[in-house]
């Protein structure tokens, strides 16, 4: 027995064949920090989360962060445990960094982006980085296997959904009832769309490059209800300022959640895309936009900003319209299989639109967290609030953490362990998930503006709060 301990001492790797980092560690939380210093504008801090501390375990001189990073006010982390990867988005100068989560290194930011980005993701097999650039009024797809960068102009885009295969893209723009999806071009597309805008499909908003176009980009619901071959159908789609869509495990339908209220619409839902013929890679497509029929649309009246979905089910996460003016925060739970939405159970309140984080942790809970909780309802009747809610989803029981701590900006499920970690009004927080209560945070404290967190030796991408 001793021998074989002494033998297991020199493994080189962890569970799934992964590779043992440099630190050692095979529990990290990594942290994004902002202004850590007066000589840097953005850090990534990792901890261990087994004995939650920021150094080695028996040597407080010795701490862990990812070397070569250099961006600039980091505010989301892409976490791709499966992949060993992370991709940080900085919003102080619009890099977007890949992280080595094996070697905790950074190799740099992605070429081939310019200017900021309001929304960004990389697929999972690091082909195409998808970007809504809402300042240049541009979605910007970069395929790192060729170095090819195509910009598409959509004015007033602020937000990109992509699903878990990195086959399927969709733009939204604020203040719309549009939604829009890029599409790759044959080459019998490129001859026929090259003479300008009067040659492209009456659903294409932007081609390009125009003399020889590649790429098109189409409004989901055609201006003069016609699809994007220009065959007209039944029964347009309708959309009610659609924000963001969430998918499957399989990747064939995409859930388009309509804000509503929220963003100055009407009625808050979640309406149902098939996937097939909004896929962007040429030649995989099947079918066209929409299907015949009338596009099935499920009502959500607690509102719909934010969703995750699990198997047959689905969270929707938003605020509500009160007779006051005011908003309250409310989850909703679907049941994809029949299609039907349960009765909204309160939750914290957020800002209306704004972008939460939901993720699910041991012992049956799901994690909420929201921004601006102190403009909703509760603060102006004086009730007892805070920005994250944990739910139990065996229950459907809800308890609201308090008191304020500020906005909660990220949160990362450490598996196995009971508790999360939270960056909330910029410090780092350990919760328990069996009951909610605070674990001690002080050796997990940072220097800085922590603004997310990621579990990076987590079991599946879907341990991840940024969508």
């Amino acid at each position: 027995m001793v021998a074989a301990a002494v033998a297991g001492c020199g493994s080189t790797t962890f569970f799934a064949g992964r590779q043992l980092p440099p630190s050692g560690l095979t529990t990290r939380v990594l942290i994004a920090i902002q202004n850590p210093s007066a000589l840097t504008k953005g850090a990534l801090q990792i901890v261990d989360a087994f004995y939650d501390t920021r150094y080695k375990y028996n040597n407080t001189r010795v701490t862990y962060s990812i070397s070569g990073y250099s961006g600039a006010l980091p505010v989301s982390i892409q976490n791709m445990p499966e992949e060993q990867l992370g991709a940080v988005y900085g919003s102080g100068d619009g890099s977007f960094t890949l992280v080595n989560y094996a070697k905790e290194s950074s190799t740099g930011a992605v070429k081939g982006l310019t200017g900021t980005s309001s929304s960004i993701f990389i697929t999972r097999n690091q082909t195409y980085i998808i970007a809504a650039q809402q300042a240049a009024h541009v979605l910007t797809m970069v395929n790192q296997s060729t170095g090819a960068v195509v910009s598409l102009g959509l004015p007033g885009i602020y937000r990109v959904s992509v699903d878990p295969g990195g086959t399927t893209a969709l733009a939204f723009v604020q203040n719309s009832n549009y939604v829009y999806y890029p599409r790759q071009l044959t080459a019998a597309q490129t001859i026929a769309f090259s003479g300008g805008s009067s040659t492209w499909p009456k659903a294409a908003v932007d081609c390009e490059p125009q003399n020889g176009p590649l790429w098109c980009l189409f409004q989901a619901q055609s201006p003069d209800a016609t699809d994007a071959t220009g065959n007209k159908y039944g029964a347009p789609l309708t959309f009610d300022r659609p924000v963001k869509a969430v998918f499957p495990a399989d990747g064939g339908t995409a859930y388009v959640l309509n804000c509503g209220p929220e963003c100055g619409g009407s009625v808050a839902s979640v309406s149902l895309l098939p996937v097939a013929p909004m896929i962007f890679l040429t030649g995989q497509q099947s079918g066209t936009l929409p299907v015949t029929g009338t596009i099935t649309t499920i009502p959500v009246p607690g509102g719909a900003s934010n969703a995750l979905v699990t198997g047959s089910t689905m969270y929707v996460a938003g605020q509500q319209l009160l007779p006051d003016g005011l908003f309250t925060g409310n989850l909703t739970v679907l049941n994809l299989a029949n299609n039907t939405a349960g009765s909204p159970v309160s939750i914290s309140d957020g800002a209306p639109g704004a972008v939460s984080r939901l993720i699910l942790a041991d012992d049956n809970t799901l994690w909420i967290g929201m921004t601006k909780c102190n403009n909703g309802e509760r603060f102006n009747t004086g009730e007892q609030y805070g920005c994250l809610t944990m739910y139990n989803t065996s229950t459907n029981s809800v308890t609201l953490l308090e008191p304020y701590l500020g906005d909660a900006t990220g949160i990362a499920n450490v598996e196995g362990y009971h508790k999360v970690y939270v960056a909330q009004g910029g410090q780092v927080y350990i919760f328990s998930t069996t009951d909610g209560s605070s674990i001690n945070n002080q050796y997990v404290t940072v220097t800085g503006t922590a603004w997310d967190v990621a579990f990076m030796d987590a079991t599946t991408d879907s341990n991840n709060t940024v969508y």
